[in-house]
């Protein structure tokens, strides 16, 4: 017996009934022999971990755009979040943290740079829109192909939006990657001194909690004790309301607010690298122009090429596209 089928065996004797067992995979699009250390589960947390996509992750932003602290969150940064509320919650409920951890670590490949005025910008000039939930399967499955198992595929595609997941793992995503970014927005928020403490909502702290930590712990515990009660993954009435006040606030003071103020500069980034790739496709790496042989518009490659940018590449194509080059002269 292999160490991947020792491994198979002890999720059936440890696992909740309702968690996804690996050797239950739908599987792969295209069929792999199977590794002998590894479940299907372990070994797309390891793709995802070694891809290059997810290296990009670390200078794409959050919600600050190129701030001057080292303490802001960054994609990277919020998906190590996400994974850890996650992997709490799953081994607390005896859920499959292999398929929880990566799901987790792929939720985000799609983002664009530039934050959330990034994702705006490209579902408003993109004619077939942009969904950061959509555009990371795209990646994972397209772009760089990692030939993922189809429940991770369906964890990342359901961590955001109305549709749920088809496992526990997957449906653990969409509360863990929120549970992490209200929180983690509102530090650093807080950190950029939008606001204080003090200014968060009476009611909000009262169910919530008067600290990070003490919101996390709130929230992670929440969907522990529904679980337990109810062999599914919730939240109890309460505390899902004070968090979606929360999200709420965030919307008010941070998303939306002005007092980012560099979202209009980056709305406008990434309008004319989108413009001047529609005109210079040529000018795309041949990993994006051979999309177009797999039946994908030149409109949709182009956004996935901007989307595919870091933050500090974006702008340095805007410097070499759009400004005057120094002469140099000897």
């Amino acid at each position: 017996m292999t160490i991947r089928e020792q491994r198979e065996q002890l999720e059936h004797r440890t696992l909740s009934a309702w968690a996804a067992c690996a050797d239950a995979s739908k599987g792969r699009q295209i069929p792999i022999e199977p590794c002998t250390i590894r479940t299907c589960y372990a070994r797309d947390r390891d793709r995802i971990i070694h891809s290059k996509a997810f290296r990009r992750l670390a200078n794409k932003t959050q919600v600050f755009i190129a701030p001057e602290g080292d303490h802001y969150r960054t994609r990277l940064t919020h998906t190590l979040e996400v994974s850890q509320i996650a992997r709490t919650i799953a081994c607390a409920l005896h859920l499959n943290e292999d398929l929880v951890e990566a799901i987790a670590l792929g939720h985000d490949l799609g983002h664009t740079p530039l934050g959330h005025a990034g994702e705006r910008a490209l579902d408003t000039i993109c004619k077939e829109g942009f969904r950061h939930n959509e555009q990371s399967v795209r990646v994972v499955r397209l772009i760089e192909p990692l030939n993922l198992s189809h429940e991770v595929l369906d964890g990342i595609l359901c961590h955001t939006g109305s549709a749920k997941a088809q496992t526990a793992e997957g449906r653990l995503i969409h509360y863990a990657d929120r549970i992490a970014y209200v929180n983690h927005d509102l530090d650093d928020a807080i950190r950029a001194g939008l606001f204080t403490e003090q200014e968060i909502p009476r009611e909000i702290q009262m169910v919530l909690g008067t600290s990070h930590g003490k919101r996390v712990d709130t929230l992670v515990r929440a969907v522990i004790a529904y679980g337990e009660a109810h062999a599914e993954v919730g939240m109890d009435t309460e505390t899902e309301q004070a968090m979606l006040a929360l999200r709420r606030f965030l919307f008010e003071r941070v998303y939306d607010s002005k007092a980012v103020d560099q979202d209009g500069r980056a709305v406008w980034m990434l309008h004319e690298l989108y413009a001047y790739y529609q005109t210079h496709f040529e000018q795309l790496p041949e990993t994006y122009r051979a999309l177009a042989g797999k039946g994908d518009s030149q409109d949709r490659i182009v956004c996935d090429y901007v989307a595919s940018m870091t933050d500090r590449y974006a702008i340095t194509c805007c410097k070499e596209i759009f400004l005057p080059r120094t002469w140099n002269h000897t």
